[in-house]
Parts: structure tokens; C-alpha cells; sequence
């Protein structure tokens, strides 16, 4: 009969804590991704909307459309601004993401070597009985046939 793993409930838990960390990892991921995203497509649209104002200029604007593109321009700028700040904010989170998926992973590759470890010492105990008992048993037969020959 295979001995249980004694620290099986540890095992467990870390592995149970490494999904979720690996979960939990994915999430900030797609997060990062999504918000430099955001990112990409505000500069993009600014540049844009810099070459619209640039055409219309070489036009001629009035003031009150100088002063409209220009406060649009101003609005794009703050908000490519706070969606930095989303971006360095999110690669925080995935760093501090992968740390804790690196140390609880960590765990459980030093578990899981623990548990094989003890499943290899068992076995080899359980070789050794099976060994001890399949020679205790040619013994007696060798007994038995040495008995009956006399």
C-alpha cells in the first residue's frame, strides 16, 4: 500500500495558491496590455488630430478654432498623461504579479521534490521487504527440498 505524502495538505495548498497566482498573473497581464493599448490608440489620435489642425491651419483658422484645437490638444495630452500613469501602474502590478508566482512556485517545486523524495525512499523500502520476504520463502523451499531428499 503507497504511503500518503505527510505534508500532501501543504502540497496542496501551495499548488491550490499557484493556480491562483498563475491566474492572478494572466489578469494583470491582459491588464498591462489593455491599458498601453489605451495608450497606443491616444497617441495615435492625437497625431492625428495634430495633422487635421495642421491642414486646417493651412487653410486658415479663425481664433476661436485656434484656440478650440489647441484646447482639444491640451485634453488629449492630460489624458495621454493619466493613461501613463495607468500604464507604469498596471507593469507595477504585473512585476509584483510575477514575484509572487516565482515564490510560490518556488514553494511548490520544493514540495514537490520533497514528495518524491519520500516516494522514492518508500520504494525502495518496499523493494527491499519484497526482496527480504521472496528470499526468506526460496530459503524455506530450499529447506523443504533438502528435507525431503534425507
Amino acid at each position: 500500500m503507497a504511503q500518503k505524502f505527510t505534508l500532501q495538505p501543504l502540497l496542496d495548498l501551495v499548488r491550490d495558491r499557484t493556480d491562483e497566482a498563475t491566474r492572478r498573473l494572466g489578469q494583470l497581464m491582459r491588464a498591462e496590455q489593455n491599458a498601453q493599448k489605451r495608450l497606443d490608440l491616444l497617441a495615435q489620435y492625437r497625431a492625428e488630430y495634430v495633422q487635421k489642425f495642421r491642414d486646417a491651419q493651412s487653410e486658415g483658422l479663425t481664433l476661436q478654432a485656434l484656440r478650440n484645437y489647441q484646447e482639444f490638444i491640451d485634453r488629449i495630452d492630460l489624458a495621454i498623461c493619466q493613461q501613463t500613469a495607468q500604464v507604469e501602474t498596471a507593469a507595477q502590478n504585473t512585476a509584483a504579479g510575477q514575484e509572487d508566482w516565482k515564490t510560490q512556485n518556488t514553494k511548490l517545486k520544493a514540495l514537490d521534490t520533497l514528495a518524491a523524495r519520500q516516494k522514492a525512499v518508500y520504494l525502495k523500502k518496499e523493494a527491499k521487504q519484497e526482496q527480504k520476504q521472496q528470499d526468506e520463502f526460496a530459503g524455506r523451499q530450499f529447506q523443504q527440498g533438502r528435507k525431503t531428499e534425507s
